[in-house]
């Protein structure tokens, strides 16, 4: 088995999807262009509003010289061209305050929608990308149960003989080249002992002891084969500190449920192959790409996969961290390291009976 195929990144420019056409970046485009224009427009009427003026002033002067009856005809049209003059120039005046404070307010609502617009199709593709992990790893739960009653497990775990470890490792091995998802499958004794794996070309896990690993640990404390055990991302040593999940599950006599445990399976789940994919491939455009970082944490805000690299060495300082992972999806504006970001965050929502507990954040500066 093989992880679902992811679709790929988009490689096109910004803007080209057509629903952007009436995204809250081509309202601004359009405010400005509004703005240019009408600025245009008030300065061919102050231009008018001059050359009026003049005519005015040349009446007055020609009133001046005419005299009498036609000259006192001349003021009055001049007269009436300065008043003309002054309101046009007060009407143009205050055309423009208005048109400008109606500019600004338009563009101080258009950047809130274009936040909303934003932080809303941030915390669906956080959402899609948590979704799409507890969906995967769902089937990991299943096949620990499945295995753990395979025949070849049971009777390695029971005899402990080497023939019965040789067999059983051959089987796992088996598994393995179907389910390309793993690093390894590991048998391990009630003492948390490895007796058989199913790569030991490339993991000499054997003959190591893994009684306090929590998967090893938690399996062993389930009530029945029904059930397993789990150990979030670290770095295993049952393949040589690469990035895992390891779940887990009793190993029952004669394979049955609720029999005695004989002992423990573990597979070792290739994490970045998932994780490390989701966080990557996630659909941005090339100018969100540039500004956002993509992370899953646990509950604490450990960080799982990251897009920035930081997977096992960070855990998040967000600021109300707790408040918004109580949330199962939603963005908020934030300040960190001085800068404003749009945190997009999603809960995973769990499928079927699992869940992973763990948070989808992207993470974009404004």
């Amino acid at each position: 088995m093989v992880l679902a195929p992811l679709a790929p990144a988009p490689t096109g420019p910004a803007g080209s999807d057509p629903a952007e056409n009436v995204s809250p970046e081509r309202v601004a485009e359009l405010s400005n262009e509004l703005a240019a224009e009408l600025d245009r427009s008030l300065r061919q009427i102050g231009d008018i509003n001059r050359q009026a003026r003049l005519l005015a002033l040349n009446a007055r002067i020609e009133a001046c010289r005419a005299g009498g009856e036609v000259g006192a005809a001349f003021g009055v049209v001049a007269q009436a061209m300065n008043e003309l003059s002054t309101k046009t120039a007060k009407v143009a005046q205050e055309m423009g305050a208005r048109s400008e404070q109606s500019i600004r307010e338009l563009d101080r609502v258009n950047r809130e929608l274009s936040t909303s617009f934003r932080g809303t199709r941030l915390a669906d593709l956080a959402l899609t990308n948590i979704d799409l992990i507890d969906r995967n790893l769902y089937e990991r739960s299943c096949d620990v149960r499945w295995w753990a009653t395979d025949p070849s497990a049971v009777e390695a775990l029971s005899a402990l003989a080497p023939e019965a470890c040789a067999r059983a490792s051959g089987r796992l091995g088996t598994i393995l080249d179907s389910y390309t998802v793993y690093f390894d499958l590991v048998l391990c004794d009630l003492k948390g002992t490895v007796v058989a794996n199913g790569r030991p070309n490339s993991y000499a896990s054997v003959g190591t002891n893994h009684a306090q690993a929590p998967w090893f640990r938690s399996a062993l404390e389930t009530a029945s084969g029904a059930e397993f055990g789990f150990q979030s991302v670290h770095q295993s040593p049952l393949v040589n500190r690469r990035r895992a999940l390891v779940y887990s599950c009793s190993v029952r006599a004669g394979g049955e449920a609720r029999a005695e445990p004989v002992g423990v399976l573990g597979i070792v789940f290739n994490w970045d192959a998932l994780g490390q994919t989701v966080v990557e491939r996630v659909s941005l455009t090339r100018e969100e790409r540039a500004r956002t970082r993509v992370c899953i944490t646990d509950p604490t805000g450990l960080v799982l996969a990251d897009s920035a690299g930081a997977q096992l060495h960070e855990t998040l300082a967000l600021p109300n961290r707790e408040e918004l992972y109580r949330e199962a999806q939603g963005f908020r504006i934030s300040e960190l390291g001085g800068q404003r970001v749009c945190v997009a965050h999603a809960r995973a929502p769990g499928f079927e009976t699992y869940t992973t507990g763990w948070h989808s954040l992207l993470l974009y500066r404004m």
